[in-house]
């Protein structure tokens, strides 16, 4: 790596510091106060253009200094790690350019807006792990506790054969048609809308809990406000828009996605993605059907999963509402009393506590770079299949 790096430290460079800069920088500054690492996090610089609200930025999340362009980020000697937290558009070049001077990544998800970037950056992280720099995309939904409780639910055989996948991801922040136009709706920005947006977590999650890969997709997407207001009030992910008279443009992306899929092992599944589901905030859902048994989650009551276990007397056979509060349940034991649950920034702790283990441990962390690239492969499938009458498309 260029530069010394401090035995038990991990110099930490974000770019960006928005709303994925807000929760990464609270994990960055929290994860080693409840968990035991092997080296501890150090917030040294955050890089944005406004200078001004860099230093603001900084000053209110905790960094030690600024930049105000990533590629001098890169060039600090007093870095080991670059967190990337900026739209999908800069990805590839920040995370090549860390690569190649010995930097650790984390890129926030999707890797990439394209297919062909997101094969070079998985090919750039392999020859740089060949080396002991190490790269992670930031599928942070894999590191909430009932998440994980299903993956080893799965992995233990207690569904049995799986067969049906079932996965939506259900918002309403677009729902205003005079909502302004922000980046998320510009195609060159943002790579897609809902699909990649939030349906990236429902196939990567689909894919890992499971352990079955998406071989390919019959899919549709529409665009239901084809223009937005480019000014407007701001508020969260969208905001209220300006007068029935204000300047707008051209919305780019899509607002919601369905495809079927079937699955390497022969299980089949349907997803649907959208930011127009009035009344559905963060509803994040999957549901996994077996041989031998089910579970369900939804990310509006995060700290619980459902199991059914077909093997179970049929007087007293259905769904347990299992609470993932307990000490032996994934990553809770860290944090409060049984029974205290868990929220949304706790995923992004849990992710640095990984990280962080894995890379002092020169071991791979997950999801890699190649994982991200095959959601990629699938959100490419998806347009493929929708931009041709819904034909299935392999992934």
């Amino acid at each position: 790596m260029t530069g010394e790096t401090m035995a038990n430290k991990l110099r930490v460079g974000m770019v960006g510091y928005a709303f994925m800069g807000a929760a990464h920088s609270h994990a960055w500054r929290t994860a080693h106060r409840f968990f035991d690492l092997p080296m501890t996090p150090e917030l040294t610089a955050v890089a944005g253009r406004n200078e001004q609200a860099v230093r603001e930025a900084a000053e209110r999340m905790g960094w030690n200094s600024v930049e105000t362009d990533w590629r001098r980020l890169i060039e600090r000697d007093d870095i080991d790690l670059i967190d990337i937290c900026t739209p999908g558009d800069t990805h590839k070049e920040i995370a090549l350019a860390a690569l190649a001077a010995g930097k650790h990544v984390l890129c926030e998800k999707p890797l990439a807006n394209s297919l062909a970037e997101a094969e070079e950056m998985a090919e750039a992280a392999a020859r740089a792990a060949e080396n002991g720099v190490l790269a992670m995309c930031g599928f942070t939904y894999r590191r909430t506790p009932a998440l994980t409780l299903a993956k080893r639910f799965v992995d233990e055989g207690r569904l049995g054969s799986i067969r049906h996948i079932r996965a939506q991801y259900l918002q309403d922040w677009l729902s205003d048609e005079n909502a302004p136009l922000t980046w998320r709706l510009d195609k060159e920005k943002a790579g897609s809308g809902a699909l990649g947006d939030i349906g990236a977590h429902s196939i990567d999650l689909a894919q890992w809990v499971t352990g079955q890969r998406i071989e390919g997709v019959s899919a549709l997407t529409h665009t239901f406000v084809t223009e937005r207001p480019v000014g407007g009030e701001f508020v969260g992910l969208g905001g209220h828009g300006a007068d029935a008279d204000a300047e707008k443009g051209p919305v780019t992306v899509d607002d919601a996605a369905i495809f079927s899929a079937r699955f390497s092992d022969g299980a089949i599944g349907v997803f649907e993605a959208t930011r127009f589901a009035l009344g559905r905030k963060n509803a994040m859902r999957l549901e996994v059907n077996g041989s031998e048994g089910s579970i369900a989650f939804d990310f509006e009551e995060s700290n619980i999963v459902h199991y059914y276990d077909a093997r179970d007397d049929a007087e007293a056979i259905g769904f347990r509402r299992i609470i993932v509060t307990e000490p032996e349940h994934p990553y809770v034991g860290h944090w409060w009393p049984t029974g205290h649950g868990l929220g949304y920034e706790h995923g992004f702790t849990h992710q640095v506590v990984d990280l962080v283990n894995d890379i002092a441990a020169g071991r791979q962390p997950t999801p890699s770079f190649a994982d991200a690239a095959q959601v990629q492969r699938v959100l490419d499938a998806v347009e493929r299949s929708a931009e041709n009458a819904s034909t299935w498309r392999e992934a």
